[in-house]
């Protein structure tokens, strides 16, 4: 018998200063019974990143990830289905990033493991060819400290300023700062 999703739903309250931005944001997130809570909150944390102002092109979704090689975490399509952004998190492969790439105006990845050095190593040269391709890093102290956020329901405030998010529910505030490892 195949395990379920755990459902979570998380109220963002968004304040990005370096975009513009302010806005609340209901989530549903449907947890993979592989996903940690650290994968989880990451996922809120680049959504709330990345976010467009307004949906006049579209919104961003939950895509089914790790449940499907044709989905990503996350992704912006216009109205009329084009994949603007496709945004994964963790660890992918060289393989799926590039195939991203082609299918997608723009890929972002956010790693946050501490083995992050290792794999961008080895995949950093087979992905210098696709120009659309941004991978961030998470520390991974930071994203550690964001699974301690997760509940099956949340109350989140996101704050963020000059490439700093402050990630809060009330009680603890978490400080998380993602470094890019491709040059622009």
């Amino acid at each position: 018998m195949a395990l379920k999703a755990t459902i979570f739903k998380a109220r963002v309250q968004l304040a990005d200063m370096d975009r513009g931005i302010y806005a609340d944001h209901a989530l549903t997130l449907a947890r993979h019974p592989s996903e940690t809570d650290e994968r989880m909150l990451v996922r809120v944390l680049a959504f709330a990143l990345n976010v467009p102002a307004d949906d006049h092109q579209g919104t961003l979704e939950m895509g089914k990830g790790l449940s499907d090689v044709d989905e990503p975490e996350l992704w912006h399509r216009d109205l009329t289905g084009r994949i603007r952004h496709w945004l994964e998190m963790g660890q992918p492969d060289d393989k799926r990033l590039l195939r991203a790439a082609g299918r997608a105006d723009k890929v972002s990845v956010y790693a946050f493991a501490a083995s992050t050095p290792i794999w961008w190593n080895g995949i950093a040269n087979k992905i210098s060819r696709a120009s659309n391709i941004e991978v961030w890093q998470i520390d991974a102290a930071q994203s550690q400290a964001l699974a301690a956020l997760a509940q099956r329901t949340m109350q989140l405030q996101v704050t963020v300023q000059d490439g700093t998010a402050w990630v809060g529910d009330g009680a603890t505030s978490v400080e998380v700062t993602p470094v890019r490892l491709n040059p622009r």
